[in-house]
């Protein structure tokens, strides 16, 4: 209706240039404040042509069905997925709640799509849901599936590639980098564990994590360095924190990896705490802020633990001020008054006391670690 009742209504006389700013998208960084990733229209131009090309032999101009399964604030799916399809004059099928996998099926058998974009959630939840179990939904028309924003388990690939009959591989990028950089070959050697390769005009090299200088050789790990033409022009009005981001023309990426002798990446770990459930970042710093206002709480700690549904949880362990009471339940309720729903702790552990560092930081990886034994003895 929208587009009937301005059909007849001339084009806006405004005069693009492709270095010129398209869009912000908000990003933690790598301190986990929030800021505007300001991205150019050649940044988005470059995006989708360099996805389009990787994924030229699954895909037909024109004629492709996308299902839009990603927030448009996510540089995922704004990026990733629609200036993709844009540029491959693509259909959208538009999921407005993809948790609402009731709904995703009926769409999936509605539309029939062909490309499948999605986070390792989506894919567990669709493979859970009693329908798929049954065999009661052809998924043969889906050729194409990428999981990105978190670690996919080898479990559930395998399973999703068994169902469809198509690909399911993965991707690695950042908000600054204006979506993806690394991403799993279509046709190439499969290595478990790693994200894939370089797309074209991608550059990534592993510099030393303390100097973030050097290249360091295959098989070494130190700080993911990028360079190609989509990265943000920088942070919205923070030149600083672009100078300490963005060095010579390189995106340092706060992340940990290698390269092995074949060009492909692993990541190892992160540089900060970030948590990342369902392929949404965390920042422990938020909430335990959040928490910490609670009048019955004396201390708190947060980390990112494994999880079976979202990848990773966010956890919060929590030192009652004495002789005060509360529930999991009580401080989840609190939390999400002022937090995402993403962000509000999945797992909550009352504790005497919490792990310190000699100056009193709470040592959250600590946490996280006695967690992971836990859940392994179990």
């Amino acid at each position: 209706n929208l587009l009937r009742q301005h059909a007849n209504i001339p084009r806006p006389n405004v005069k693009i240039n492709p270095k010129d700013p398209a869009l912000l998208l908000f990003s933690g960084g790598t301190t986990g404040e929030p800021k505007g990733a300001v991205g150019t229209h050649h940044a988005l131009l470059m995006t989708g042509m360099q996805l389009r090309a990787w994924f030229s032999t699954f895909t037909v101009e024109w004629d492709d069905v996308i299902m839009l399964t990603i927030p448009l604030f996510h540089v995922y799916g704004n990026v990733g997925v629609f200036a993709v399809g844009i540029f491959g004059r693509d259909s959208f099928a538009i999921i407005p709640d993809p948790r609402n996998i009731d709904d995703l099926v009926a769409t999936i058998r509605k539309v029939r799509p062909t490309f499948l974009p999605g986070v390792p959630t989506l894919f567990n939840a669709l493979l859970n849901h009693p329908d798929v179990q049954a065999g009661k939904v052809d998924f043969k028309s889906i050729k194409l599936c990428v999981s990105g924003a978190s670690s996919l388990l080898a479990e559930v690939k395998n399973r999703f590639e068994t169902l469809t009959g198509g690909r399911v591989v993965e991707g690695y990028g950042l908000t600054e980098s204006m979506m993806a950089a690394v991403v799993t070959p279509l046709h190439g050697f499969y290595k478990p564990g790693s994200v894939g390769t370089p797309l074209p005009d991608v550059e990534v090299r592993i510099a030393d994590v303390d100097t973030g200088q050097g290249s360091l050789p295959a098989g070494e790990v130190g700080e993911i360095l990028i360079h190609a033409p989509q990265l943000m022009l920088g942070y919205w009005q923070r030149p600083f924190d672009t100078e300490k981001t963005i060095r010579n023309g390189w995106l340092y990426t706060g992340d940990i990896g290698y390269l092995d002798e074949d060009g492909y990446l692993f990541i190892v770990d992160r540089k900060k705490d970030v948590i990342k459930p369902s392929g949404f970042q965390v920042w422990p710093r938020e909430v335990e802020e959040v928490i910490a206002s609670h009048p019955a709480v004396n201390e708190v700690g947060v980390g990112g633990v494994p999880d079976d549904y979202q990848g990773e949880a966010v956890k919060a362990w929590i030192v009652l001020r004495q002789g005060q009471r509360a529930t999991a339940e009580e401080i989840q309720a609190f939390c999400r008054e002022k937090l995402a729903g993403y962000k509000v702790p999945r797992r909550i552990e009352f504790t005497d006391s919490l792990p310190k560092t000699m100056v009193g930081k709470v040592l959250r990886r600590e946490l996280v670690e006695r967690e992971k034994s836990r859940q392994n003895k179990s």
